[in-house]
């Protein structure tokens, strides 16, 4: 992109138009009246809520209307902010609208203890002879799963004063991997020393040069390895936090609090472990082929990420990018097509880097609002590929709010990857069948087969470990920095097989993974690729009930449990039977990438 613009110099039509929410200041301040007079309607309510069946449903509908202001205000202020984060009147704005959050939070804690003070029954009554509150029913019924795991207001509040003082690990953590991070430096190819950082390092990962790669390695677990009892003691800490909370929560064990919520069977978290232990053949069987095409003796951990073949810089202006993601998307249907389109048409998107832009890229929004979608876009493929994930994100929100009420137009985090990897699915499928190389079609191939290998196989690996420890510390091991290392080395050594060699420092990698601090988190990008894989197998087979049922499945949001939603489009995650499916089609792009590799 050469040299970055300010914000100003930016083409209008290639940025977000958020006006849409607000059209100036005045009118944003005048929401934030409006939210700070309204909070007090909703306070009318404490000790009222329950009265009767009119009054849930008043409560309801005060509560709502206030809800969506107060998203809206937030989701304005701050994708504001990300498009400019050095204009200081974006940054005040935005630390208003968290500190009215603060203010707000306090004072409406009361309300799941209220509604949860009184029987599960008097609320179905409520439901039978007030039909307005039918819509509500499956909000209530969530809410009160948890009334048997729900204590008093007063009990609840030591129990949030109590967690805000032990959340400790996961701070300490944080100010290893962010604020104190130092991982040296390293010498490149050509000569040149760099500063070794979290960002850079998988860039490094898989330069051409294994020199490069093998000293990113040993520097990103050296730096862990000084650190490690530090970490040890984090990690322990917090796995003791959550069996305090699951315990005076009254679950089982911090595993069945966390799959609760959402209704997931635990059989889904142990078919998952147990079929990707059924297939470690085929991931066997891609390391070799990786050993045999990179022409290395041994196959260490620092050359799993190294790309097979030289691949060519190919620009990819936005304009070009936008019709090859119309033509990858071709087999959803003329519908999504034609619904697409409005990302463009109507600025959902805001496309170019400018100087002080946040990094990255999001998909984003409120009911109210277009999904909006921030991108950096850099012309290239790797950019189309960002930009047809997060248009996934985008329009599973699209249909989701089209079709849901308000409350159930957030569809929970169990599916929020489904949609995106679909998308990026049938791009690697589109980009292989059009390319005009040996080398293209081997690098197609390989990125599918790694997305495969770092979602579905690995994070798997990190679920079979979270599960390990924590049963660990059920059964009164010592959770010493030995037992973390030895439990994860053992593991991957397991997950990558003889042809890989497991080298020591990998003992160390556990520490510097982040989504260990919210347990049991990382098995659902494995099962939501699993998901789309299953659903993007039959689509491409020209499966049009399938295809039919997905856009189906978009439109369902939050009305139902994340297992019940995806049964809609065949999808049984109770069963092995996705996870197996997911595994037949990395077999299928591995025995292409073996065909071609012997070309």
């Amino acid at each position: 992109m050469g040299k970055l613009l300010k914000r100003s110099m930016i083409d209008e039509k290639d940025k977000w138009d958020i006006a849409k929410m607000f059209e100036n200041e005045e009118q944003f301040n005048q929401c934030l009246t409006e939210i700070k007079q309204d909070v007090n309607k909703v306070l009318a309510f404490k000790g009222k809520i329950m009265l009767n069946s009119d009054s849930l449903y008043n409560f309801y509908q005060e509560y709502e209307h206030f809800n969506r202001k107060l998203e809206k205000v937030w989701v304005y202020a701050k994708m504001l902010f990300d498009s400019e984060t050095n204009n200081n009147e974006f940054a005040v704005r935005k630390m208003r609208v968290e500190k009215l959050f603060e203010q707000i939070n306090d004072k409406l804690s009361f309300i799941t203890p209220e509604i949860l003070s009184v029987n599960k029954q008097k609320v179905m009554d409520f439901i039978n002879e007030n039909p307005a509150l039918e819509p509500y029913r499956f909000d209530l019924e969530m809410l009160f799963k948890y009334q048997n795991h729900t204590l008093s207001e007063a009990e609840e509040l030591i129990i949030t004063k109590a967690l805000n003082a032990m959340g400790t690990g996961s701070q300490a953590f944080n100010s290893l991997n962010n604020t104190d991070i130092d991982l040296g430096t390293i010498t490149l190819d050509d000569g040149k020393t760099v500063q070794l950082t979290n960002s850079n390092y998988s860039v490094y990962m898989s330069s051409k040069d294994r020199k490069v790669r093998m000293a990113a390695f040993n520097n990103m677990y050296h730096y862990w390895k000084q650190h490690i009892n530090t970490v040890a003691s984090t990690l322990k800490g917090t796995i003791k936090e959550h069996f305090f909370i699951s315990d005076v929560h009254k679950f089982e064990s911090p595993l069945k609090e966390s799959l609760y919520g959402d209704d997931i069977d635990i059989k889904v978290y142990q078919n998952l472990i147990k079929t990707v232990h059924d297939n470690f053949d085929k991931i066997y069987d891609y390391m070799a082929i990786r050993k045999k095409m990179l022409n290395l003796d041994e196959l260490h951990m620092y050359d799993i990420y190294v790309d097979l073949v030289n691949e060519k810089e190919i620009k990819v202006p936005f304009e070009e990018g936008k019709k090859i993601v119309f033509e990858a998307l071709k087999p959803l249907g003329e519908k999504y097509l034609k619904d697409l389109e409005q990302a463009f048409n109507n600025r959902w998107i805001d496309i170019y880097p400018n100087i002080g832009k946040r990094s990255g890229a999001y998909s984003w929004g409120c009911y109210d609002s277009y999904p909006y979608l921030l991108l950096n876009y850099e012309n290239d493929i790797d950019s189309v590929s960002t930009m047809i994930h997060e248009l996934g994100h985008s329009m599973h929100s699209y249909y989701s709010n089209k079709t849901q009420s308000y409350t159930y137009h957030s569809y929970p985090i169990f599916l929020a990857e489904i949609a995106s990897t679909v998308n990026e699915a049938l791009l690697n499928q589109y980009l292989y069948d059009h390319a005009q190389t040996k080398e293209e079609k081997i690098n197609y191939l390989t990125q599918f087969l790694d997305l495969f290998r770092t979602t579905i196989h690995r994070q798997t690996m990190f679920a079979e470990f979270e599960m390990i420890m924590y049963n660990k510390e059920e059964q009164g091991v010592a959770l010493t920095e030995q037992e973390f290392c030895d439990t994860y080395y053992n593991l991957n050594k397991l997950y990558f097989g003889d042809n890989v060699v497991s080298d020591d420092l990998i003992r160390y990698e556990w520490a510097r993974i982040p989504h260990f601090y919210t347990p049991f988190y990382v098995y659902k990008y494995a099962t939501g690729l699993s998901a789309a894989l299953a659903i993007v197998s039959e689509i491409l087979n020209g499966n049009t009930s399938v295809r039919d049922k997905y856009l189906e499945f978009l439109a369902s949001g939050g009305s139902d449990y994340p297992l019940n939603i995806l049964k809609k489009v065949g999808v049984d995650m109770t069963t092995s039977k996705p996870i197996q499916k997911a595994f037949d089609m990395f077999e299928e792009k591995l025995n292409l990438l073996k065909k071609l590799s012997e070309q």
